[in-house]
């Protein structure tokens, strides 16, 4: 991908089809594979979510001086996602189907409202603010 909103929008995608292939298994009652499949999406999750974090947000926030912007309410998200994360795992560790789906169906809501804030208007804003040094913060992000 050469742009921030083609980038990390696949990795919205991917981080969706590990989470779907964790809540079908932990359907199944398949614990084994339900732990593989959630922790291989809580790893991707985790480090799409320092990309922004550690590189891509305060790129944005210095280029344009919004500090009080959108990268604020993505910052509080996420740390929701981490709760819930967290839970989840507590969740499986447990064998509890009724406390991981109940997390899961909070995860996705606010996943979903999440990205698309993020895939509308703070990607391509961040491609338009970037312009020709888009390259430099792909490859920044790709690092973490």
């Amino acid at each position: 991908m050469d742009d921030i909103a083609g980038f990390m929008t696949a990795e919205h995608r991917a981080c969706d089809e590990l989470f779907a292939d964790a809540e079908a298994a932990v359907g199944a009652g398949d614990w084994t594979l339900a732990e593989e499949r959630f922790e291989a999406f809580a790893e991707l999750t985790l480090r799409h979510l320092r990309r922004e974090e550690q590189v891509l947000f305060p790129a944005f926030e210095e280029r344009t001086g919004m500090i009080d912007g959108p990268t604020v309410v993505m910052r509080q998200e996420h740390d929701q996602m981490r709760m819930l994360l967290e839970s989840m795992r507590e969740a499986l560790g447990e064998h509890d189907v009724d406390r991981f789906l109940g997390d899961a169906d909070t995860f996705m809501i606010l996943t979903q409202q999440h990205d698309m804030k993020e895939e509308q208007v703070l990607y391509p804003m961040s491609d338009a603010t970037f312009g020709s040094d888009v390259a430099g913060v792909l490859h920044r992000m790709r690092e973490v």
